[in-house]
This record gives C-alpha cells, sequence and structure tokens, in this order.
C-alpha cells in the first residue's frame, strides 16, 4: 500500500533523475498544419452548448478544424440550438435517437471525421484559445507519439469533498507528467486530449473509461501516449457528493471491465508499461484489501503483546476504581435522602471524595 500511494511516483522521479531524459522540441516543424477534428459527444446539453460551441470558435488553431457534434439520444434542444452557432468552421451534427453511449458514439465520430488529428472533449469544460495548437504542437514534434493528453485545471475550493479531489487531482498531474517524461502516459484526461486519426482503433461499445482504453490501445501498438500540461482544459467543478459517488464508480467499473477485458495489458512482454498499469490503477485498488489485513493481523497480535496485557490491565484497575467510587457517590446520595441532611454532605463523602 506504501508503495502504491507514494513509493511509486518516488520511483518515477528517481528513474527520470538517474536517465537521460527524453528531449521535447522548443518549437514544431515548419510545414503545412494538419486538419483537426474536435469531436464532442453530449447528451441533453442544450444549456451548455451554445457556449461550448463558441468557446470552439475562440481556438487560435491557423490550421483547418472542423467540429464533429454527437447528439446521443438527446430528449430536448441541444442539436437545433448547437445548429444556430457559426462558430466560423463547418460542424457536422450527429443525431443518435436511442442513447447507445459515450464509445459507440466515439467510435461513429472518428469514422466520418476528417481531420488528420482527433481532438476529445466534453460539454462541461472549456478548452483556452491556445489548446489546441499546443497538442498538435507536440503531436507534430514526436513523430512516435500516438496520442497526447491535455491538462485539466480544476477551479480550487473550499469545499471539503472538492478540496480533497483538488490535492488528488495536483498529485496525478504530476505523476502523469513524470511518467510523459519516462516514457508514456497509460491513459489521458477525456475532457482534452488529441490523437492522430491512425491510431484511433474503434473501442467495444460498452467500454466505461474511452480516455484510458484508446491510449493504452495505442501503446500497446508500440506507440507513445504524451502529457502536455500548458494544453488546458478549465473544469467549473460543481463537485455535488453523489455526483462523484457516481463518478468514481464508473471509473472503479472501468478498471476493473479493462483488467478482465485486457490481462496482456499487465504482462511487460506484451505491454512496456505493463508495471506502471499496475502500479497506479490496479494497486490503488487493492488499498481498502490492504487496509482490512493489517487490522486483522493487529487484532491476532495484540494479545500476544505485553503493550496489550498492559494496556488491558491498567484499563481493567482504572474501570474497577471508578466504578467502586460511582456505588460510595449512589450510597451516600441514598442517606442523604433518607436523613434528611438538606443538601449538606455527610463527612463520609466529604473525605471520600478526595481520593
Amino acid at each position: 500500500m506504501l508503495y502504491a500511494f507514494a513509493g511509486y511516483p518516488i520511483v518515477l522521479r528517481i528513474l527520470n533523475f538517474v536517465r537521460p531524459s527524453r528531449k521535447v522540441p522548443d518549437s514544431s516543424p515548419a510545414g503545412r498544419l494538419p486538419s483537426i477534428s474536435f469531436i464532442l459527444v453530449v447528451h441533453n446539453e442544450e444549456s451548455r452548448i451554445s457556449r461550448r460551441i463558441l468557446n470552439l470558435a475562440e481556438s487560435n488553431y491557423a490550421g483547418e478544424c472542423e467540429l464533429v457534434l454527437v447528439c446521443d439520444g438527446c430528449s430536448d434542444d441541444t442539436a437545433s440550438k448547437a445548429r444556430a452557432i457559426d462558430p466560423g468552421f463547418p460542424i457536422r451534427i450527429l443525431e443518435q435517437i436511442e442513447q447507445r453511449g459515450k464509445a459507440a458514439a466515439l467510435n461513429l465520430a472518428a469514422e466520418l471525421a476528417t481531420g488528420e488529428i482527433l481532438i476529445f472533449g466534453d460539454g462541461q469544460q472549456r478548452f483556452a484559445p491556445e489548446a489546441a495548437d499546443k497538442l498538435v504542437e507536440r503531436l507534430r514534434s514526436t513523430p512516435e507519439a500516438a496520442a497526447v493528453s491535455g491538462c485539466l485545471m480544476i477551479e480550487p475550493s473550499v469545499d471539503r469533498p472538492a478540496a480533497g479531489i483538488d490535492l488528488y487531482w495536483r498529485l496525478e498531474k504530476w505523476i502523469r507528467h513524470e511518467k510523459s517524461k519516462l516514457d508514456s502516459v497509460i491513459g489521458c484526461t477525456g475532457a482534452i486530449y488529441a490523437i492522430r486519426r491512425d491510431d484511433y482503433h474503434p473501442i467495444p461499445k460498452d467500454t466505461l473509461i474511452d480516455d484510458v482504453v484508446v491510449p493504452m490501445s495505442a501503446l500497446v501498438r508500440g506507440r507513445r501516449v504524451l502529457f502536455e500540461p500548458s494544453a488546458i482544459a478549465y473544469d467549473p467543478q460543481t463537485f455535488e457528493p453523489l455526483h462523484e459517488k457516481r463518478r468514481k464508480v464508473r471509473t472503479l467499473a472501468g478498471n476493473y471491465q479493462m483488467l478482465f477485458r485486457y490481462p496482456a495489458w499487465l504482462l511487460p512482454w506484451k505491454n512496456r508499461s505493463g508495471w506502471q498499469l499496475i502500479s497506479h490503477k490496479y494497486l490503488r485498488l487493492g488499498g481498502p484489501l490492504y487496509l482490512t489485513g493489517c487490522l486483522a493481523d493487529s487484532l491476532a497480535l495484540a494479545s500476544a503483546s505485553p503493550f496489550f496485557r498492559f494496556g488491558s490491565r491498567f484499563n481493567t484497575s482504572v474501570t474497577k476504581r471508578v466504578q467502586n467510587m460511582g456505588d460510595k457517590l449512589a450510597k451516600d446520595l441514598r442517606f442523604c435522602e433518607c436523613s434528611g441532611c438538606h443538601g449538606k454532605k455527610p463527612k463520609k463523602w466529604t473525605n471520600e471524595s478526595n481520593l
């Protein structure tokens, strides 16, 4: 457990310290900019879709752009509101009457997209104007990379559940940065990441954590997956406990689904980053089991410990003394009631109270 939460990040830092770091070019190569396709999968987002499209229109990217918007079983006016917006580049709106899930929608969008690079996002977050530039620049400067994850910036919160997530997310970004320097990250931020269209392979329609399965599929084929901290998406952070519980349950279920669906990804001769997948994902899942085992061992060993025996005898002695004092106090109170001492403490009670 100590390795999963503290040792693994330290190991990454040591490996990056002793190994020559991979040089990140200062600028991308000259030449034609590749075309990009923004891909959004939404469900009943009529209240936010206009702002989201206008946010993408603010992108500084100078190459050709398009937006592929999949309305997955929307029962509101998401599609009509999207058609009313002119962002300055083509919008392709795909309406699915039945909600088929995000994975199926991503497969459809990737198949119909015309961009050389696919940039995935969500309806809730917003991109920084330079986000697309940074993602594409990192891919152009690293030919062996199939995908690059952006950085999700979560607004600070004083709310207790959200404050814990803030801390977790800062640690998570640091780990991703170290893994990217070493070789590859094992998953991307679903709110902002880019992948070359030729490196996108369709995933099963029931996939729960597409932002891990898609880049991992590229990684096991020998490609790299990077992390670019300057490609930023902003999250408004509305961390409601019930919503966070559902999200965490889905993520945990997705990790187990991936474990049983792709067991070969844990094997070092099948996946060069298999040890990172075990360290970062699956050892953490065993946290409750480790704690339960520690508790069971403590209970089993406690009876044989001299400290336990001393504490038990001391506790018994104190308990008996307190009980005796309580019995004497109750006896004196009964004496007052019977003798009519009118609230005056008997001499016996006064002496015993000094014990």
